[in-house]
């Protein structure tokens, strides 16, 4: 596989330096680009499934030049520790590990968070906790709703029946098919086992997103990233969507929202309004995979949206990219 390639220069600068932190048990592999220093802002990256910090290997260097980046690989995939029971992947337990990473690698500063996929599913449980915006001053989501906004935004629609209320939560259910068949015991890690090849997750990438074999790097563990990472799915997603809570927070947060995302539908973002005090949201025609496929429009989001920050009257918006 063909890998990105940096410039000798910007290589050698962003190169990573790789440590452990601590998250009570487990032990999470973390990866740290540019300057640590006092006066430069944080950037925490967190990766969804099957991924490992490679998601960022194109995102991390474009950041690097003007913040400390920091990625790592989440609980039961990559360099990190595989814990064994399902319930040891639950939101709680994940939004600890990023706790965790903040405090580690940012003790003194709050952190800017962007996270995909299930990396976002885990931040927007973080941010959500009591007096976050302490430890994260800003949250850009790329395609991972909060769980508990996405069962309540159903409730919402089913209470009120009709065809346009009814069809933003079938399309959802459509597209997220697929979860029912990762919760399933034995079959799904019996398929990952067979199919979990970078040459096959290569070519479902190629035809899901329409990208070019050169935006794709993984990890050696990818096969046993994809079945660790199932039981995400088996940890949350009944509980969050039947028993969802009210969830706020005083957390910035860019929503990034893939227009031909093929798992999460624009639509179940709608509500999000109602539980963020201060919210921007893009609209990209991108599928799933963003920082692989336009890892130069993920960096100069985030870096305009951390920017806008140090202005005042960052109202709501919405824009079309």
């Amino acid at each position: 596989m063909k890998l990105i390639r940096l410039a000798p220069d910007a290589r050698d600068r962003t190169a990573p330096r790789r440590s452990t932190v601590r998250s009570g048990p487990i032990e999470l592999a973390v990866f740290e680009y540019g300057p640590r220093d006092p006066s430069t802002e944080t950037v925490v990256l967190i990766p969804g499934w099957p991924d490992t910090h490679h998601l960022w290997n194109a995102v991390a260097p474009l950041l690097a030049d003007r913040f400390h980046v920091v990625a790592y690989d989440v609980r039961g995939h990559g360099e990190s520790t595989d814990p064994a029971d399902v319930a040891d992947f639950a939101l709680a337990e994940l939004a600890k590990d990023l706790f965790a990473v903040i405090d580690a690698v940012s003790p003194a500063r709050p952190v800017h968070v962007v996270a995909h996929d299930w990396g976002s599913v885990t931040a927007w449980d973080a941010v959500c906790e009591p007096d976050a915006e302490s430890r994260i001053a800003s949250f850009t989501s790329i395609s991972g709703p909060n769980l508990d906004h996405l069962g309540k935004w159903v409730r919402d629609r089913l209470s009120n029946p009709t065809l346009r209320n009814l069809w933003g939560p079938i399309s959802q259910l459509l597209s997220s098919a697929y979860t029912g068949f990762f919760k399933l015991p034995v079959v799904p890690d019996a398929f990952f086992r067979v199919a979990g090849t970078e040459r096959v997750w290569t070519q479902a990438l190629r035809i899901m997103e329409a990208m070019p074999n050169e935006h794709l790097e993984f990890s050696e563990t990818l096969r046993a990233d994809m079945i660790s990472g199932l039981r995400y799915y088996r940890a949350n997603i009944v509980e969050r969507l039947l028993h969802p809570r009210d969830r706020h927070t005083e957390v910035p947060v860019q929503l990034i929202v893939n227009t031909r995302d093929v798992a999460v539908r624009p639509a179940g973002y709608d509500d999000t309004g109602k539980w963020v005090a201060d919210l921007r949201r893009v609209d990209v025609a991108a599928g799933h995979w963003l920082p692989y496929s336009r890892p130069e429009l993920v960096a100069e989001l985030a870096t305009t949206f951390i920017d806008s920050l140090t202005a005042s009257g960052t109202d709501a918006t919405k824009e079309s990219l």
